[in-house]
């Protein structure tokens, strides 16, 4: 599996973010309008992620309790319609999750910007483990500086719970 160190945080504008991301020459990659499907599961996450032609389903565990959020996770590449319909025969939907995401890539990192449908903005973090644990923490740990985040604010919930709860 693949392993990434995450955080979530919400915001009531992009603007902080966007003028740290523009000093530091750090550029947007995409604007992907995302529809994440999630289905219920006993252990763990699935959902199927839809963005323009393409497709992806995304096995996902992570401790929502440690201090570090730490994911596990798989994704398989998918064509969108058909991944849709074979699914809705043998999972129930969950919640579907609508955005529109703004990426930037920095190292390892990728920062997204998220419009969320019903919920609204937030920053997500999400840095890739390419070595160590450690290494990758080192490097999360540096982007949360560098855009001077407050992690007593972090949401340890994904989209899904967000919404479920609501």
């Amino acid at each position: 599996m693949s392993q990434n160190i995450e955080l979530k945080i919400k915001l009531e504008t992009f603007n902080d973010i966007l003028n740290i991301l523009k000093k530091y020459e750090v550029q947007k990659e995409a604007v992907l309008k995302q529809r994440d499907i999630y289905y219920k599961q006993k252990d763990g996450l699935l959902k199927l992620r839809i963005y323009s032609t393409n497709g992806e389903v995304i096995y996902y565990k992570r401790d929502e309790s440690a201090k570090d959020r730490v994911s596990n996770y798989q994704i398989l590449n998918v064509d969108p319609k058909e991944a849709e319909e074979f699914f809705k025969y043998i999972f129930e939907t969950e919640v579907e999750v609508k955005k529109v995401r703004f990426l930037y890539l920095y190292k390892n990192t990728r920062i997204h910007l998220d419009e969320v449908e019903g919920l609204g903005k937030f920053l997500e973090l999400e840095t890739v483990v390419k070595g160590s644990t450690e290494e990758g923490i080192d490097e999360f740990n540096s982007v949360v500086e560098l855009l001077r985040l407050d992690t007593s604010k972090q949401l340890k919930s994904s989209y899904r719970t967000i919404l479920l709860e609501r």
